[in-house]
């Protein structure tokens, strides 16, 4: 198992979760970190080098692709170019390593997201949706870097398009935690706006099913969204947050005061206002069972208060 950006929050979820049931992990990382317990590779993320060798092991091989700078970040011109470049460089040097091999990646799950919808409003988003012509930072982000994805490359390849995905350090969990316990756990702008999510634990299932380390689940190649089936508005979201911290009812945050507090946290106030309906099609008729469906299941696993 080779994981590009392994050394990110899900990276590392994804590499403890396999090493646990005796696969052989690498990380592809910018900097070798000593504390962690996984064999590393150091790379740039963006051309051939001495890292693809990893993919040129005998035996069976998977690659998955995680690697892009953190969405959280302010939506200059400048950071969206590097959230776009970060995702679209490292994909293209990955597919190029693959081609020096002599057989395909026998697995390949290529990172995505469900933002690629960017603020889809009512629709509901599955996998056969049309992509819009979105937000910059959303779509012309996305849809550049699964286009990136040769499919010819590998055996068996999946296009993950990941929901917000809840655990314990997830920074959207850590900061709407952080205002809820604040006292602004209130809606935030308008509130309508959809929230699809999913449990870690959940997640780490679909990657599982998409390797084929799963004898009872068989998923198709081609696009999959990973998220729950129960969607929820920002409104029922942050009342759902409040009941589990135990925080009593809070007056919204105004779309104005987000947009100036996002100025001074450095991060991007779309991710808050806006939002999108997403849910799987594949995943139930593969006969997929959620072990977190809902919400107050989730949070109720995540913040032991």
């Amino acid at each position: 198992m080779v994981i590009a950006g392994g050394a990110g929050a899900l990276g590392l979820q994804v590499a403890a979760d396999l090493t646990c049931r005796g696969q052989r992990v690498t990380l592809l990382t910018r900097r070798r970190n000593r504390a962690l317990p996984f064999r590393q590779t150091e790379w740039d993320g963006r051309s051939i080098g001495a890292w693809a060798a990893e993919l040129r092991e005998p035996g069976r091989l998977a690659v998955i692709n995680l690697a892009g700078k953190l969405v959280d970040c302010r939506p200059t011109a400048r950071n969206v170019a590097e959230l776009r470049s970060s995702r679209v460089d490292s994909t293209t040097a990955l597919v190029a390593a693959a081609g020096l091999r002599e057989t395909p990646v026998d697995y390949w799950i290529q990172a995505s997201t469900t933002a690629i919808w960017s603020d889809a409003g009512e629709t509901r988003c599955t996998e056969t949706t049309p992509l819009p012509t979105g937000l910059p930072q959303m779509t012309g982000v996305a849809q550049p870097w699964e286009e990136a994805f040769d499919p010819t490359q590998a055996a068996h390849w999946t296009i993950l398009r990941t929901s917000i995905v809840l655990e314990p350090d997830a920074p959207a969990l850590i900061r709407l935690g952080q205002l809820t316990r604040a006292g602004l756990g209130g809606r935030i702008g308008p509130g309508d706006q959809w929230f699809s999510w999913i449990h870690i634990e959940d997640w780490l299932a679909i990657v599982r099913g998409a390797l084929g380390l799963d004898p009872e689940l068989t998923l198709p190649d081609g696009i999959l969204v990973a998220a729950t089936e129960f969607p929820v508005r920002n409104t029922e979201l942050m009342a759902t947050l409040r009941r589990r911290l135990r925080r009593p009812p809070a007056p919204p945050t105004p779309t104005a005061m987000l947009t100036l507090g996002a100025v001074f946290l450095r991060t991007d106030p779309a991710l808050g206002l806006t939002g999108r309906h997403a849910t799987s099609k594949v995943l139930p008729k593969a006969g997929f069972t959620f072990r977190y469906p809902t919400l107050d299941e989730a949070l109720t696993d995540l913040l032991r208060c």
